[in-house]
């Protein structure tokens, strides 16, 4: 049975016949981002006849063109704004505001591969290296238009053990705070995991809100404070990743608080990664192979007979939840799963949708929206770990520009505004100093 394309919306089973593809899959695809269902009156999902075309175009792609499909956004406008980028890392942020039009005047980074990674990409940027507690920000006051930070995340991801503030690396936010201070920038954006929202029953992020709203200079500036998850998916990166983004705009400056539109459209593993050039990688080990070459593209450990799928998963087997990312193939159609650190760990395996192989350095890259001339330094698991930190450079090109619409006072279609935070009760202004470490945790200050 054929559908009409002119219909407005189809049910979950004709959205499922018309694709190919089972009800499960697309309940899971809404879920993840994938497709992006609406609710009937009674509840039911129900999807745009044009989101279903655009997705079956996506699944179809690799038969309409051999040509390279891979792209980086660049701005076509002179570079005219400044900035300042912390925890710069392998430059995933620092490249896409780069290509947004900002020249940054400093770069601050304490992994070594990561700062010879930025010096190596960049030779003319001010990259310093070492602990962001000892880096005086003060002579760039009242000089800079965008403070950015993905201050490290790992004290309030779900994946860890979610200490937050009493991990050392949670108390890094507030070296974060510091350097707006200081500096006084016209907006700033902070960047992390959406696991943030929940953590400490939203206490960490009121904590960080109040820190933000607090700052001031002898002007009396302060700073409009707003926040918002971003999707990379939806921002022409070929992943599924999502990011709480924390976005100030200092008063003085007549313009809302800024977020850009998600697009209409998803990039496809395919279009990243299909024609991707050759580069190190890591392997499996000849054991692990022969049951990878079990999964379907797409599939998991669930898709092994059932002798194979206690045996790779030990003691897991017994134990609830998804575990969604063992022996985890991915798909040509639609985005990567997250990338972590690395792509072979057993809990959150990024197996090559064809060859059974794990995703190497340049398709990590590529996954990442880095440029192919992006040359990373370190071994080849340092290599990696600062890919899977990155913020994707396409996301942070549509962040970029959004923070340009803000210090222009432009709004225009392709961005949204975004409610103020409340004011809320003021913290002690001695947190925003570089002995705030100390209140948390009596371990030094770590990345």
């Amino acid at each position: 049975m054929g559908y009409n394309y002119g219909m407005a919306h189809l049910t979950i089973s004709e959205a499922s016949a018309q694709l190919g593809i089972s009800i499960d899959t697309l309940r899971r695809w809404d879920k993840s981002g994938i497709i992006r269902a609406e609710r009937n009156a009674s509840g039911h999902r129900i999807f745009d006849t044009e989101e279903i075309q655009r997705v079956e175009q996506k699944r179809h792609c690799r038969e309409v063109s051999d040509v390279d499909q891979y792209k980086v956004l660049r701005a076509s406008e002179e570079t005219l704004y400044s900035s300042i980028d912390l925890f710069a890392g392998g430059g995933g942020t620092a490249s896409g505001l780069e290509n947004a039009g900002f020249s940054h005047q400093l770069l601050s980074e304490i992994d070594p591969s990561a700062a010879q990674t930025l010096r190596t990409n960049r030779p003319q940027w001010n990259v310093v290296e070492g602990d962001v507690a000892k880096v005086d920000f003060t002579p760039f006051y009242n000089e800079i238009d965008l403070v950015e930070g993905g201050f490290p995340c790992q004290a309030f991801s779900y994946a860890g053990k979610s200490r937050g503030f009493e991990d050392t690396r949670g108390t890094l936010f507030f070296e974060f705070a510091r350097a707006v201070q200081e500096v006084m920038p016209k907006v700033f954006v902070g960047e992390n995991v959406k696991g943030l929202l929940r953590h400490d029953n939203g206490r960490t992020l009121q904590t960080m809100l109040k820190t933000l709203q607090s700052i001031r200079d002898d002007k009396g500036r302060h700073y409009k404070v707003a926040y918002r998850i971003v999707r990379a998916q939806y921002h022409d990166v070929a992943q599924k990743r999502e990011r709480l983004l924390l976005i100030g705009v200092r008063s003085d400056i007549d313009s809302a608080i800024l977020f850009p539109k998600e697009r209409d459209y998803i990039i496809s593993l395919w279009e990243a990664i299909g024609q991707c050039p050759e580069s190190p990688g890591q392997s499996y080990p000849e054991k692990k192979r022969k049951v990878l070459e079990l999964v379907p593209p797409g599939g998991y450990w669930r898709d092994l007979p059932e002798d194979i799928q206690k045996e790779y998963l030990g003691g897991s087997y017994h134990l609830g939840g998804g575990k969604t990312g063992m022996a985890r193939r991915l798909s040509w159609d639609e985005p990567s799963l997250t990338l972590t650190c690395s792509p072979a760990q057993k809990q959150t395996e990024r197996c090559h949708p064809s060859e059974t192989r794990p995703l190497t350095v340049r398709e990590y890259a590529r996954i990442q929206s880095f440029p192919d001339e992006w040359q990373f330094s370190g071994s080849i698991s340092q290599q990696y770990k600062q890919i899977g930190n990155a913020v994707p450079s396409n996301m942070a090109f549509h962040i970029g520009r959004a923070v340009r619409a803000m210090i222009e006072g432009r709004t225009e279609d392709e961005y949204i505004e975004l409610e103020e935070v409340e004011p809320i009760a003021p913290v002690d202004s001695e947190l925003i100093n570089h002995e705030v470490a100390e209140q948390y945790s009596s371990a030094p200050t770590l990345f």
